[in-house]
Formats: C-alpha cells, sequence, structure tokens
C-alpha cells in the first residue's frame, strides 16, 4: 500500500502570512504607517485650530515674536471689527484686494498675471489676498519657501471654508503689522493719529492702508511723496469700492 503523501500547499500559504507579517512588522512599514499617522493627525489638528479660530481671539503671531526678539516693543490691542471705522474697511480692500468679497480665498486672474510677468523677466507683482495674508500672519512663519506656500494654500483654504468674510478682515486688522512694533488697526490708530481705529476718518484711513505692503519702510507721520500719492490714489478708489458695494460682505452687516 503506497504511502500517503504530505498535503504540500499549507506550507507556502503559512509562509505568505508569515511574509505579510513580516512586511508589516519591517523597520520601513513602521515608518511608512508613521508618517501615515503623523500626516492624519496634523491634517485633524490643523482643521480644528482653525475652526476653533473662528469664535476665540487670535494670540501674538509669529511675526509679532520675531519683532519682539529684535527689540521692538509690540503694542497691540485686539477689538470687533464693529469698533472699526467703516473707512478703514474700504480702505484696506481697496489697497490689498478688491475682489475679497467675491474670491474664494485665491485671485486666480491675479496669480496667472503674477506668473505672466516672472516668465517675461517683469517683476513679480503680489498675488496674495486679504485672505492669504491673514493665513499667513496667523498660521505661519515668516519667510518665503514652497513649503510654506503649500502651507498657506493649505490654511486659506480652510479659513474659508470656517470664517465669514468679515472674521477674515477682523482678524487681519488686528494681527496686521502697521511699523515702530504696531499690530493691528488700534494700536496703529493710537500710534499716528492719537485716536481709536472707530474714530478714522476718511484720509487717515488711507493714509493707513497704503503704508500696508511694506509699513517698516513706508511711515504716516510723516509721509513722503510716494506715500501721500498712493493714499490719494486709494482715497479715488474707495469711492468705487463703495459705490459698487465690493466691501458689502463686511459693512453690510455692521
Amino acid at each position: 500500500m503506497p504511502a500517503s503523501r504530505t498535503p504540500r500547499r499549507a506550507e507556502p500559504l503559512a509562509k505568505r502570512g508569515r511574509g505579510r507579517r513580516g512586511r508589516r512588522g519591517s523597520p520601513v512599514w513602521r515608518v511608512l504607517k508613521g508618517v501615515l499617522l503623523f500626516g492624519v493627525a496634523a491634517i485633524v489638528l490643523s482643521v480644528l485650530w482653525v475652526a476653533a479660530h473662528a469664535f476665540i481671539p487670535v494670540g501674538p503671531t509669529s511675526l509679532m515674536m520675531l519683532r519682539a526678539h529684535q527689540g521692538q516693543t509690540i503694542e497691540r490691542r485686539w477689538v470687533r471689527i464693529e469698533d472699526v471705522s467703516p473707512y478703514l474697511v474700504t480702505a484696506v480692500i481697496a489697497a490689498e484686494d478688491t475682489k475679497f468679497c467675491a474670491h474664494p480665498g485665491f485671485d486666480v486672474e491675479n496669480i496667472k498675471k503674477a506668473i505672466e510677468e516672472a516668465k517675461a523677466g517683469r517683476r513679480m507683482r503680489g498675488a496674495s489676498t486679504l485672505s492669504q495674508q491673514t493665513a499667513k500672519n496667523v498660521f505661519l512663519w515668516p519667510g518665503r519657501g514652497w513649503v510654506r506656500k503649500g502651507l498657506e494654500v493649505w490654511f486659506t483654504g480652510l479659513e474659508e471654508l470656517f470664517w465669514s468674510k468679515r472674521r477674515i478682515l477682523e482678524v487681519y486688522l488686528n494681527v496686521a503689522e502697521w511699523g515702530d512694533g504696531n499690530f493691528g488697526a488700534e494700536a496703529a490708530a493710537k500710534a499716528r493719529f492719537g485716536k481709536t481705529a472707530r474714530e478714522l476718518n476718511k484720509g487717515e484711513a488711507a493714509l493707513l492702508a497704503a503704508v500696508l505692503p511694506n509699513p517698516a519702510k513706508w511711515r504716516v507721520d510723516p509721509p513722503g511723496p510716494y506715500v501721500r500719492s498712493r493714499a490719494g490714489t486709494l482715497r479715488a478708489r474707495m469711492d468705487t469700492v463703495r459705490a459698487q458695494g465690493l466691501d458689502g460682505c463686511v459693512l453690510s452687516e455692521l
């Protein structure tokens, strides 16, 4: 009687099982798993972080801490947007982002123009919206680089998802740098004009908005020829913004 043969299929199956378990326990797999878990945690935490700031006050930003480290005395007082002059709201929109109420956080047309100018060898224009500037100021560090730009896109998208336009501008007006350690509209109004942000008139609002692109270089007190000229242009542009309702997403609620 011939001897019974031992089944041969069980061994390969067992080996395959051990192989899968071995791969999952390998250092490479553990690293990949750790990276994946870290990425998921970072996404969840960033979403919660941005969502929470739709309601809670924003603390000191990284730029404020940098300026303090450089020896500047930081002046800042948080104010509600109801306590900011409507003139300043309109002036900032006129100066920095006339499409603020219409775009989803990014001005695609302006970005395309900036890319075309860069390809042509001309000086690249600023294409950041107020939403992007707010995201950079609140959630990121000062500087440049592709990693920071990618994070800026991410946080801007979250900002637009969880915050109202009114909230975005309120935060911007409280964290924007106005030079000499002054951050926010209230500190700037006190330092430059000796009054509150709510008391600013049209001309004063235009002057403050005129220096926003480079507050370390341009001054309000006294304004140089360029700032005076830019403020005059902004006063005319403010009339257009008001007439066309380009600030309506903010001022209609005030």
